[in-house]
């Protein structure tokens, strides 16, 4: 699926485990969290550690939730990406996102593999707040420059077409 049908897909579900959202209320993974409450999703925190964010208690592990996620938006290290899409396969959840900002992102080449190889839609190398609609000013410039300027750069990771 080409990148944009693949981002369209993954924010028409409602549904959508939050993986690795911060007990850190200054975490980044808050905020994705929270726009994402904030715009109608039934966003789940997961975080194995367990807690609550915003008064939504966390589940351990996405094959936890109940009703299952129709989507994963995974705020992970790469060096566990790999098994979480691994949880999610075994949840039988057919999408996931793994976030990236400014830093190196959650994605890693064997996760993408297993997701590909376990028919898995994958969106990777951008945040989910650059493609909502009416997103601010900020996210909307991140997304330009990450379609536009990483295309022109040399050395360029590859991306997906959008």
């Amino acid at each position: 699926m080409a990148r944009a049908a693949s981002v369209q897909e993954f924010l028409s579900r409602r549904r959508i485990a939050v993986v690795g959202v911060s007990r850190d209320r200054r975490s980044f993974s808050r905020s994705v969290f929270a726009e994402l409450r904030r715009r109608g999703y039934d966003a789940v925190p997961v975080n194995p550690l367990g807690g609550e964010v915003d008064g939504v208690s966390f589940v351990r592990r996405v094959q936890d939730m109940d009703p299952p996620a129709e989507g994963a938006l995974l705020l992970t290290p790469p060096a566990v990406t790999t098994e979480i899409v691994k949880d999610c396969a075994a949840a039988g959840i057919p999408r996931v996102w793994m976030h990236r900002g400014a830093g190196v992102g959650a994605a890693s080449a064997a996760a993408i593999d297993f997701c590909r190889a376990h028919r898995i839609d994958v969106v990777e190398d951008a945040c989910p707040l650059m493609y909502l609609p009416e997103t601010g000013f900020v996210h909307r410039a991140h997304r330009w420059c990450r379609e536009h300027l990483a295309r022109r750069a040399p050395n360029a990771r590859p991306s997906a077409p959008a």
